[in-house]
């Protein structure tokens, strides 16, 4: 389905084309929603710093994470509802790798919501080696693409 939705998403934007004030309001709409989405992944990766440094408990940790998801995903939605609107050339490179890092990171967030349930299955005693790479990887991933997205959209917004 996100597969589904990110092809749509970017067929849309190829053929929809924004007046100068749908753009306007389309950018806005953008930057308060990276700051929503990409603000709550940060907080969620501090919890993980916190509970990684013994500042606070993993249930604790897990508990904040969980309560991120609908920010990080009202933030995803937006980011890309408001990109089909901002003109983007899908066939230029640098667009082309913001496009495939945002389904990575679409795909890593579904798969995220499935780690922090096991994670808070095992909260009891210490997580098992396998989890703790998978939320390593995990994290790795979700900060890649979301800071490469961030770049390449500056980028893009001075060429």
């Amino acid at each position: 389905m996100i597969c589904g939705a990110w092809a749509v998403s970017v067929w849309i934007s190829v053929h929809l084309q924004a007046d100068a004030t749908l753009h306007t309001a389309a950018l806005f709409v953008h930057l308060a929603s990276l700051v929503l989405g990409f603000g709550a992944v940060l907080v969620a990766d501090y919890y993980g710093l916190l509970w990684m440094t013994g500042r606070c408990t993993l249930r604790e940790a897990l508990g904040s994470a969980g309560r991120l998801h609908a920010p990080i995903w009202a933030g995803l939605v937006g980011l890309v509802a408001s990109g089909m609107l901002l003109h983007p050339n899908p066939s230029a490179t640098l667009t082309a790798v913001k496009l495939v890092m945002v389904l990575v990171l679409s795909l890593n967030g579904l798969q995220a919501g499935l780690l922090n349930r096991r994670m808070a299955e095992q909260s009891s005693a210490s997580p098992s080696t396998g989890i703790l790479a998978w939320g390593g990887a995990t994290a790795l991933v979700s900060q890649i693409c979301w800071w490469g997205a961030v770049v390449i959209g500056f980028l893009n917004t001075q060429s």
